[in-house]
């Protein structure tokens, strides 16, 4: 009996993360969902559990950058021309009006995060990345193979899209500390589950470390 062929395969974070096949994804940051006087700050919601996240986010992303690891946006967009007959049944039953994320709006804009010039903003109209968006062509196109999962929240649209890139055969892993959600038990829970059945979970500072390993093997020695 024949056994699968192993050659390709990503084992540990440094060949994920490897700038050759991985890109950063910065889902969700948005003002609707993490800002103070945003939507979800409106009815109730811990907002501060997540902006707590964004510093080692930002910090994280500058990495990557300097690292040569392409850095994705991913904007939530919910006209209501977006919203579906099921996610309007949902809205009602839960007792929410969902007027977040609008095109042009504030609350739609990043939080304290920005693409620069040349990096993709995919737009989605669903939890996840993946559903009826650009997504999985544009990192095709870009050779990736291995996806680092950052932003809002954790629970929800991070942990959707992470679930839809394994079924789809791409590595991924959640950086822990670089998303968030709106309490540390939803965030804990869904670590917990996507590490037993997706991914890897892994820190920003572990991350960061395989990028410097790279680099310093990279670098010319003096007098070469």
């Amino acid at each position: 009996m024949s056994t699968p062929d192993n050659a390709g395969l990503l084992s540990t974070l440094e060949q994920k993360a490897s700038p050759e096949h991985s890109a950063l994804l910065v889902i969700d940051v948005q003002n609707d969902f993490v800002a103070d006087g945003g939507f979800f700050d409106k009815i109730g919601a811990d907002v501060k559990a997540a902006q707590k996240k964004i510093p080692n986010l930002v910090h994280l992303i500058d990495r990557a950058r300097s690292a040569g690891v392409p850095v994705i946006f991913v904007q939530a967009i919910y006209d209501p021309e977006y919203v579906s007959a099921p996610m309007r049944e949902r809205n009602s039953r839960r007792a929410v009006e969902i007027p977040r994320c609008l095109t042009g709006s504030w609350g739609a804009d990043f939080y304290l995060v920005q693409p620069e010039p040349g990096e993709p903003v995919v737009i989605k109209h669903r939890y996840s990345a993946f559903s009826n968006t650009e997504l999985d062509a544009l990192l095709k196109r870009r050779g990736i193979r291995s996806l680092l999962l950052t932003g809002v929240a954790t629970d929800t649209c991070v942990e959707s899209t992470g679930r839809d890139a394994y079924f789809i055969d791409y590595y991924v892993s959640i950086v822990s500390d670089c998303c968030g959600a709106f309490s540390e038990g939803d965030h804990d829970s869904a670590l917990k589950r996507f590490d037993r059945d997706y991914g890897a979970i892994v820190t920003s500072d572990e991350v960061i470390a395989t990028w410097e390993n790279v680099g310093a093997r990279q670098k010319p020695k003096a007098g070469s």
